[in-house]
């Protein structure tokens, strides 16, 4: 009997749930990787990610928050059945791990292709977050698009409903200069944004509209998710302000 016991116990301990890590943050980065984006481009925009994640503003508003640390993964989408993760799910709470997910953004290959999916892509972010290790105080979806067409898939709106519903906030990245992220589109992509894609508390759009300001761009993005409190992300970017 004592041995059944024992037994019994070794299979409560092996079958009890993995702990959570507690982050500020789980950020899922839905890139761009369509028809319109060639392959320079991919790692156009693979840079000025691997820019931004290791700039010291951002990494100040990692550090600044409660538990100085976030969850991030990248993927880059295409069509509804090419999503790639391109970096699993790093903890990102100093200098060192912020220069260890740039380096693996820039070593992967290139592996999605296909017309947009973004009702798809959206689903893919809410899959990567209900199923990593982590605990995030928020949850966020940052989707990049050159365009806002749905070529095939979900709809926007079902998958949005889906995400926000859940608790997990949309913010987007427009990405309007021709030789950053494919060619310039005759709609207004901003409004298409905000009116169709992004959902959920204090959810927003950010523009990047050259080549220069792409970088710049993503880094304002970050700094805006990451921060937990308004007036901290404007006292970053207000700083980043005076050193340019």
């Amino acid at each position: 009997m004592r041995n059944v016991f024992a037994v019994f116990a070794c299979l409560l301990f092996f079958a009890s749930p993995v702990h959570s890590e507690e982050v500020d943050l789980e950020l899922v980065l839905l890139a761009d990787a369509t028809g319109s984006i060639d392959d320079a481009e991919i790692r156009f925009q693979r840079s000025g990610y691997a820019e931004a994640v290791t700039n010291p503003a951002v990494l100040n508003a990692i550090t600044s928050n409660i538990h100085g640390k976030i969850a991030v993964t990248y993927v880059e989408w295409a069509d509804m059945f090419s999503q790639d993760v391109v970096v699993e799910w790093m903890v990102i709470d100093s200098m060192a791990s912020a220069e260890e997910f740039a380096a693996r953004l820039m070593e992967a290959p290139r592996r999605a292709y296909g017309r947009n999916a973004i009702g798809a892509a959206l689903l893919k972010g809410k899959e990567l977050i209900d199923t990593n290790v982590h605990k995030g105080l928020r949850r966020v979806i940052d989707l990049s698009a050159d365009s806002a067409n749905n070529w095939n898939g979900p709809t926007i709106a079902d998958a949005r409903d889906t995400v926000v519903s859940s608790g997990i906030v949309i913010n987007g990245l427009a990405v309007l200069c021709r030789h950053c992220s494919g060619r310039p589109i005759a709609y207004d992509l901003e409004e298409r944004f905000y009116r169709e894609i992004i959902g959920g508390p204090a959810s927003f759009v950010v523009t990047a509209d050259s080549p220069e300001t792409f970088s710049d761009a993503v880094r304002k993005k970050l700094i805006l998710e990451i921060a937990e409190r308004p007036e901290d992300s404007e006292r970053i970017l207000n700083q980043l302000a005076r050193l340019k």
